[in-house]
Formats: structure tokens, C-alpha cells, sequence
């Protein structure tokens, strides 16, 4: 009797060290699917984060080409360009040639 007991104890620890190993394996292939699933998904925050940051350098490039325009139209030189090109002033004396097109 103590034979049978201790073959079924036996069996029973190899049952459950099955269904441990068992449960430790889906664990881990959750574990490994879902580890696969954020690398996917850092890929594309680091492709966006790229792309931002692309679009703050052309926005940096940009505010600083209005910033240069802003001290141009202060000058005496775009002052003079406007009067001749919008206004058509010359200067006294000046004598203008025009295509007849």
C-alpha cells in the first residue's frame, strides 16, 4: 500500500510540475508576442518622433528666414525697391526704359 501511495503521489507531482511548465511556457510565448508588439510599435514613435523633429527644424529655418525678411523691410534698400516697383518713383533726373510688352 505504501508503494501505490507514494507511485500516486509521484504521479501527481509529475502532473503537476507539467501543468506548471505548461503554464510557464504560455507565459512566455504571451510574454514574447506581446514583447514583438511593442518593438513594432516604439519602431513607429521613433518614426514619427524623426518626422517632428524634421518639421520643428524646417519651422525653426523658417521663423528665422521671416525674422531676416523683418529687418530687410526695414532697410532703405527695400524701401526704395517697393516705391520703384509698386509705386514706379525714380529719382530726380533718372531716366526710366520700359519694354513696350
Amino acid at each position: 500500500m505504501a508503494k501505490m501511495a507514494a507511485h500516486r503521489r509521484r504521479r501527481q507531482n509529475r502532473f503537476g510540475m507539467f501543468l506548471v511548465l505548461i503554464v510557464v511556457i504560455m507565459l512566455l510565448v504571451v510574454v514574447a508576442f506581446n514583447s514583438v508588439e511593442l518593438m513594432a510599435k516604439q519602431e513607429i514613435y521613433h518614426q514619427k518622433e524623426a518626422a517632428l523633429e524634421e518639421q520643428i527644424a524646417a519651422e525653426e529655418k523658417r521663423a528665422q528666414e521671416i525674422e531676416e525678411f523683418e529687418k530687410y523691410t526695414h532697410t532703405k534698400k527695400y524701401i526704395e525697391e517697393i516705391a520703384r516697383d509698386k509705386l514706379g518713383l525714380v529719382y530726380e533726373g533718372e531716366i526710366v526704359f520700359r519694354d513696350e510688352n
